[in-house]
């Protein structure tokens, strides 16, 4: 049974990923809005929503370890894993978007929530309010200020305009299929996870994650084959900044996030912050604004040098 709900998951995240893609791309080309920027909001929003129901309700259910290992291994996901395979399947082309405000806000994100979370071994309303109003600020400035032109498009054949009303059908449609592809993905991985004795934390930090982060996985995957690298790239940096400034400032606004398993504080975060750091001098070195196969190799090897220390 734990097969199958895994299975089915997959097909639902795959699928959902597609059809949330199509949405994005059409909604870009009616708005004239940078690739980039629909990438950082509508598919980041909608791929990072499974992370946001599970924190919810483990944080409610009395599982805060586990709201807090989905985060924080999510994002290691998503640059380690997510980022790593795409790269495998193809170069990408870097924008200097990236280093003046997309990578900054996700670093500035990283090291508050371990400051926050270090302070007092918690999140509380306050700094969940905090983390939320910085994602707020910088919605408004992408959305406000950033350059039309900043993303070298490379325009499928497929790429057409599409009715309002199919744009929101799809929109639905691929929330669906990667919300409930997720609880499926979820709930199997989670109850073959349990069977092991294994710990809410590490639970969080790796089966978890690794079921939520498979919506940022296809979409990335299925914009890579259809030449949509912007939003490949920006969907990874605008689910973690979301991941952190809104699942968590969220979470932590309708009840307090308590640390309790301290491997998190000790391990994982530091993991997440490395990873997070590391994507910047790749960037630059050793060929400037550009990441290939050999970045996506030691980003794989780093995700599973975590899982590695992490399990073992």
């Amino acid at each position: 049974m734990n097969f199958l709900l895994i299975a089915g998951g997959l097909v639902l995240l795959i699928l959902g990923g597609n059809w949330l893609l199509k949405a994005s791309v059409a909604l870009s080309l009616k708005l004239n809005i940078p690739k980039i920027v629909i990438g950082m909001t509508v598919v980041s929003f909608a791929t990072s929503a499974p992370e946001l129901i599970v924190s919810i309700n483990a944080a409610l259910d009395g599982f805060p370890d586990l709201s807090l290992g989905n985060v924080v291994g999510s994002n290691i996901a998503n640059l380690g894993l997510v980022l790593g395979i795409t790269l495998l399947l193809g170069s990408m082309e870097i924008q200097k978007a990236f280093y003046k405000t997309d990578w900054p806000i996700m670093m500035v994100a990283s090291v508050l929530l371990y400051f926050f979370i270090k302070n007092d071994n918690q999140i509380v309303f306050h700094e969940g309010l905090i983390m939320f109003l910085i994602l707020v600020v910088f919605i408004v400035y992408l959305l406000k200020f950033q350059d039309k032109n900043a993303v070298f498009d490379e325009m499928p054949e497929d790429d057409k305009p599409l009715p309002v009303l199919h744009i929101l059908f799809f929109l639905l449609i691929g929330g669906a299929g990667l919300y409930f592809g997720s609880e499926l993905l979820i709930n199997g991985a989670t109850s073959m996870a349990e069977e092991f004795g294994v710990s809410d934390r590490v639970i969080g930090v790796t089966v978890v994650s690794i079921g939520t982060s498979i919506p940022e996985l296809a979409a990335s995957i299925i914009a890579v084959i259809k030449k949509e690298k912007a939003i490949s790239l920006g969907n990874l940096i605008g689910s973690n900044v979301f991941n952190i400034l809104a699942v968590l400032g969220i979470t932590s606004m309708i009840t307090p996030i308590k640390l309790i398993d301290k491997g998190l504080l000790n391990n994982d975060i530091f993991w997440m912050l490395a990873i997070s750091f590391m994507v910047l001098p790749m960037v630059f070195f050793p060929k400037g604004m550009r990441l290939n196969w050999k970045n996506g190799l030691i980003l794989l090897g780093c995700y599973f040098g975590f899982i590695y220390v992490t399990i073992f």
